[in-house]
């Protein structure tokens, strides 16, 4: 009979205060960043690879953000780039040469997988007689598209709303003076632009603001969570973490192989009894992933910073999966999440047709698995279970008198029992729990004429 985990339920959407404002204001329709069809897009991956394996990787995933955003790719190419130019990223003569080849193939958007400043965009656009997009508003687009919860897609509004802010200019807006007064009128009025500028502004101020209210009681159901061990499942996007999650708990989540789909957390528990384990699904990372989009979910990267365990799952059928591995311990770094202990999950074992050697002493910790194993998922999850247990609870003993029924029923309940004993006047039980946990046990143990026998509030 296989394991089977039920959702926690504080991990679902909030009740917060005035929650039909929070939908009324989500309902809004903001400003378009991009057009309303599908445009055929002709694709360009710039960088200075040191091999044609790094190269074909990045063709290969801006290709895939560029799918997953609905456009039809309609032609491709990779193009070295050592010292980018200062008005067009490209060069001029560059830009002219990509423009005519996209022409040709029947585009209407060219996508440069590198970031452009505003003035690039529009210089680039002048220069090519083309829509321009940068990598950031594709790697949007896609975060724009999987946005389920409230919550979700309150962030990537955000930082939407501020990748688009600077750009007004580029909108193609009439910049003619919507009103004017006269010498004696009322002022000379606001341009298309400014008008614009001014209901963004007015929009982020409204949705930090909604935000705010969903982040506090967010964080209010993550602080009664604070006793209980919790794991956090990371990685590159597109690593197979969701179909580990459905493995490792039993869920039925929707698994697709497209980038960033998943958005929003989801927690399951890993352990019947003997304390909870909670496992949580987080956002993928991705190379250069957008700062502000990493500042828009600072709290769903939260669970990742305040985890006990990050359980990395690495995606082995890529090529590149030690720079993938590399990209996200230094995002994760970047995050304050450094002083956490780390469990690397090598996924897709059964992709494989000759397996790397790995050395625990580089890469710490590690399990090689295939998420469509059980016997895999099996074995993972008792791992992850002893190794999370092992980085943080503590021991204690404690002689509980057979009066004090309710705390044994306290330590089963909150801690996991290792060794128990009796004698004339009760149970001598020596049990494992966070410190937390620990420590509700033995003040409940006080209160009750429980005489502690062992207590390492350190171990």
């Amino acid at each position: 009979m296989r394991f089977r985990s039920d959702p926690v339920p504080e991990h679902g959407d909030v009740s917060v205060p005035e929650d039909g404002q929070i939908e009324a204001l989500l309902s809004e329709a903001p400003p378009e960043l991009e057009p309303d069809a599908p445009a055929a897009t002709y694709v360009v991956s710039l960088g200075d690879w040191t091999s044609d394996v790094q190269r074909d990787a990045q063709l290969a995933e801006i290709l895939g953000l560029v799918e997953a955003n609905g456009h039809p790719i309609v032609g491709h190419e990779s193009r070295v780039l050592k010292n980018p130019h200062r008005r067009t990223h490209v060069g001029p003569g560059v830009a002219r040469a990509l423009a005519d080849r996209a022409r040709a193939a029947g585009a209407s958007l060219l996508v440069l997988d590198a970031p452009l400043s505003p003035s690039q965009t529009r210089n680039l656009e002048d220069i090519a007689g083309l829509s321009v997009s940068d990598r950031e508003i594709v790697i949007l687009g896609v975060f724009h598209r999987h946005a389920r919860s409230k919550a979700a897609r309150i962030q990537v509004e955000i930082a939407r709303l501020q990748y688009l802010r600077p750009r007004i200019r580029g909108l193609g807006l009439d910049m003619d003076q919507q009103a004017g007064g006269g010498l004696y009128g009322r002022g000379a009025g606001e341009t298309a632009s400014e008008l614009l500028a001014r209901q963004i502004d007015d929009r982020l101020v409204r949705l930090r603001r909604a935000f705010s209210k969903l982040e506090r009681a967010g964080a209010e159901h993550r602080k009664r969570r604070e006793d209980t061990l919790r794991i956090a499942l990371v990685g590159y996007t597109n690593a197979g973490k969701t179909s580990l999650m459905n493995a490792l708990s039993g869920s039925e989540l929707a698994t697709r192989s497209r980038p960033f789909e998943t958005l929003d957390t989801t927690t399951r528990c890993l352990t019947r009894h003997g304390g909870e384990v909670l496992l949580t699904d987080t956002v993928g990372f991705i190379r250069d992933l957008p700062k502000r989009l990493l500042a828009s979910f600072s709290t769903t990267l939260s669970e990742a910073q305040e985890a006990d365990l990050l359980a990395i799952v690495v995606d082995l059928s890529d090529p590149e999966w030690p720079l993938h591995l590399k990209t996200t311990e230094a995002q994760l770094d970047a995050l304050g999440a450094d002083g956490i202990a780390r469990f690397t999950i090598f996924n897709k074992r059964d992709q494989v047709d000759v397996l790397p050697e790995l050395d625990e002493g580089t890469v710490g910790p590690y399990r090689v698995v295939s998420s469509h194993d059980a016997t895999d998922t099996d074995a993972l999850r008792d791992a992850l279970i002893e190794t999370v247990r092992g980085a943080r609870l503590v021991n204690a003993t404690l002689h509980v008198p057979y009066a004090a029924a309710e705390v044994s029923t306290l330590i089963y309940s909150a801690c996991r029992v290792v060794d128990s004993d009796a004698d004339d006047e009760g149970m001598i039980l020596t049990f494992q729990g966070s410190p937390g946990a620990v420590a509700r046990v033995m003040a409940r143990g006080e209160e009750a004429g429980c005489r502690i026998l062992l207590n390492h509030p350190d171990r």
